[in-house]
C-alpha cells in the first residue's frame, strides 16, 4: 500500500517536471493522474488499492467525530439536569484487535469520548475495561462500542 502512494507521488512529480511547473495545481493534476494509473495497474496484480484505506479512515474519524458530539451532549444533559440520573460503573468490553497500535487507537478514542475512560486491558488483551457515566446497559454500551469504533478501526488496519 505505501508502494501505491510512493508511485503515485513519483508520477505527481514526474508530470510536474514534464509541465516545468512546480505549483501545487500541477501537483494535483499529477496526482490524479498518477491515482488512476496506479488504479488501472494494481487491478492487473489483484491488490487493494491503497485509496480504499484512505476512505476507511476518513469514516473513522467521522464516526469518531459523530461519537464526539453525542457523547457532549449526553453529558452535558446529565451535567445541568437538577437529578443526575447516572448509573456510573465498569464495563468489560471483549475486543478483536490484536495488534498494539489497533489497541492504543481504541482506548485512546474511548478515552477521548465524553462519559467513558478506558481503564486497562485484560490479561490475555482480549477484554479492555471501560468505565461509562451510566453503565445500566451493559450489553447497549458493550455493542455499540464494536460497531462503531472496533469495527471502524478493523476496516482502517486490517482490510
Amino acid at each position: 500500500m505505501a508502494f501505491q502512494l510512493l508511485i503515485n507521488v513519483i508520477i505527481a512529480i514526474v508530470w510536474m517536471l514534464f509541465q516545468n511547473s512546480f505549483t501545487i495545481v500541477d501537483f494535483v493534476i499529477g496526482f490524479t493522474i498518477g491515482f488512476f494509473v496506479v488504479l488501472v495497474l494494481i487491478r492487473f496484480k489483484g491488490y487493494e488499492f491503497y485509496f480504499s484505506r484512505v476512505l476507511a479512515l476518513l469514516k473513522l474519524m467521522l464516526i469518531f467525530a459523530k461519537e464526539l458530539a453525542i457523547a457532549n451532549v449526553v453529558v452535558l444533559k446529565a451535567a445541568f439536569s437538577p437529578k443526575m440520573d447516572v448509573a456510573p460503573g465498569i464495563v468489560a468490553v471483549p475486543t478483536k484487535l490484536e495488534t498494539d497500535a489497533e489497541k492504543t487507537l481504541f482506548a485512546v478514542m474511548m478515552t477521548l469520548t465524553p462519559g467513558t475512560l478506558s481503564i486497562e486491558f485484560s490479561l490475555d488483551n482480549n477484554v479492555i475495561f471501560v468505565h461509562a457515566l451510566d453503565a445500566r446497559d451493559r450489553e447497549g454500551i458493550i455493542d455499540s462500542v464494536q460497531n462503531t469504533f472496533e469495527k471502524s478501526i478493523l476496516e482502517v488496519t486490517r482490510r
